[in-house]
């Protein structure tokens, strides 16, 4: 039987002031969410600051687990077995994004709109958690019973078709996994 793909939910709290803002509002451990598709967090995708110093400038973006502001982040990282179908179509989804990345922006609109539960609909504009939820729905898995427009990071770890794999410091899972080694496969070579 063939195993299924597995795809990733990270939530973490980098301890920003903008992040900090939102904490408040929500009461949610964790106030951002990324898309993974390795378990080793090597490709993570999400909307967030396209500047490290700069919270104002947001879009789309390929996100570095090992360093800038998740360097003293804590998270908890859920994995999701999809079915190949739907893993190909997250893929092909998320390239095309990033294709035409700069067509893309941060809804800071609708954040401040779900702070009071309104949903506020922008064009190629996503928040953090309604672009993971909105990827998941598009791909055919209902993951949360509301619309994407309404997800928080706080509820993802309520849906049961997710599993945590890790909770706490997120450097020390990078660096974890970074230092385990990989099994490598046996390659037969065949004798004269």
């Amino acid at each position: 039987m063939e195993r299924k793909p597995d795809v990733y939910i990270v939530l973490t709290d980098t301890g920003t002031l903008f992040t900090k803002t939102i904490k408040y509002f929500t009461k949610d451990p964790f106030n951002h969410a990324s898309l993974a598709f390795d378990a080793d967090l090597k490709e993570v995708y999400s909307f967030g600051r396209k500047s490290p110093g700069n919270p104002f400038v947001g879009g789309f973006v390929k996100e570095d687990m090992r360093g800038g502001l998740f360097r003293q982040a804590v998270c908890a990282v859920y994995r999701c077995p999809v079915t190949p179908c739907e893993y190909d179509f997250m893929r092909q989804f998320i390239a095309e994004m990033e294709r035409d990345q700069e067509l893309y922006r941060y809804n800071l609109l609708g954040v401040i709109a779900l702070l009071f539960n309104i949903q506020m609909k922008r064009e190629k504009a996503y928040f953090c958690s309604q672009f993971v939820a909105d990827v998941f729905e598009r791909s055919g898995i209902a993951l949360i019973r509301k619309s994407p427009l309404l997800v928080k990071p706080g509820d993802f770890p309520c849906t049961p078709m997710l599993e945590l794999a890790y909770e706490g410091i997120l450097r020390a899972y990078v660096e974890r996994n970074d230092h385990v080694k990989r099994p490598v496969q046996a390659v037969k070579t065949r004798t004269a």
